[in-house]
């Protein structure tokens, strides 16, 4: 396999444990994706039209800052993690993406929902990494095995 680097959001430890699992199905290397202000409850609270979160998902330009810039020139295939809010990838993703040169890398975005699908996610995500390849991805639960996650991993064909 190409060398890998597997960059996630994870606002509740959820989308941390599939990183996790997909690093030691690719052994691929982990980069945790995080925010320059971490997110409390409240902010995380989809119910509330005043959350942080809420407010960052209804604003497209949106880009929330991160703690510390990803160094991905040396890898070939970037995995992309994140939890699926309001149906698509929290914008902190699309300032990831935005921040790294990913010319001629394959990205695979992958999220972690209680209910929902990828919908229009790589679409929307495209546009942030010019001159990439980008995949369709897949919803999987934290809780997805090694063999499952490998199988997925499999049917991409990243070789």
């Amino acid at each position: 396999m190409s060398k890998t680097l597997i960059a996630y959001f994870s606002a509740s430890g959820e989308t941390a444990r599939l990183a996790k699992t997909l690093a030691g199905v690719t052994g691929g290397d982990l980069f945790e994706i995080k925010p320059q202000t971490n997110y409390t409850a409240a902010d995380l609270n989809w119910n509330d039209s005043s959350s942080r979160s809420t407010l960052e998902m209804k604003d497209d330009k949106s880009r929330p800052a991160m703690a510390a810039p990803a160094d991905v020139a040396q890898y070939d295939v970037v995995f992309v993690g994140f939890p699926i809010w309001w149906y698509e990838a929290p914008h902190i993703i699309e300032t990831f993406l935005e921040s790294c040169d990913l010319s001629g890398k394959t990205v695979v975005p992958f999220g972690t929902s209680g209910g929902s699908s990828m919908g229009k996610t790589a679409q929307i995500l495209a546009p942030s990494c010019p001159g990439a390849k980008v995949l369709s991805g897949k919803v999987l639960r934290a809780s997805s095995s090694e063999a499952d996650v490998k199988a997925w991993v499999d049917s991409l064909h990243l070789a």
